[in-house]
């Protein structure tokens, strides 16, 4: 059973809670970054956090702020983190594919729930494709 782990700041603690229940229905082992309520906080920290979950287990994260945004700015400064805020399921699939994506990214208040958990499902069903796209990665 794979882990997924999740995180937002505030504005996106609402969505989280929702993916946490979607994920452990699904049959995923959830670890739940934080934040554990709406109260204002900073969503680097939150970023970070998941950040280093997601190196160390090698495995794949989930970041949601109001836009998606300033999450998907603080996960990129981490080394072997390649997050990608995606707005649809084509954004999603393709990001796995072909950036091997390991952190998704979704705006809370640009994303409605239902889209939220379609994006999720695309994201979590797709694998690397590697060849050609191997090599940009690793330009990266």
């Amino acid at each position: 059973m794979q882990t997924i782990h999740l995180a937002s700041d505030h504005a996106g603690f609402q969505l989280k809670q929702r993916l946490v229940a979607f994920l452990a229905h699904k049959g995923y082992r959830v670890e739940d970054e934080g934040t554990h309520s709406e109260e204002s906080c900073d969503y680097p920290v939150y970023a970070h956090k998941l950040c280093q979950a997601v190196v160390k287990d090698q495995g794949l994260g989930i970041l949601i702020c109001g836009t998606g945004i300033g999450v998907s700015m603080a996960a990129n400064r981490h080394a072997d983190i390649r997050a990608a805020l995606c707005t649809c399921e084509l954004q999603a699939r393709l990001a796995r594919q072909h950036n091997n994506a390991n952190v998704l990214c979704l705006g809370a208040r640009i994303t409605g729930e239902e889209l939220a958990m379609s994006i999720v499902g695309a994201f979590l069903e797709a694998s690397f494709e590697g060849g050609r796209h191997q090599r940009r990665i690793d330009m990266l």
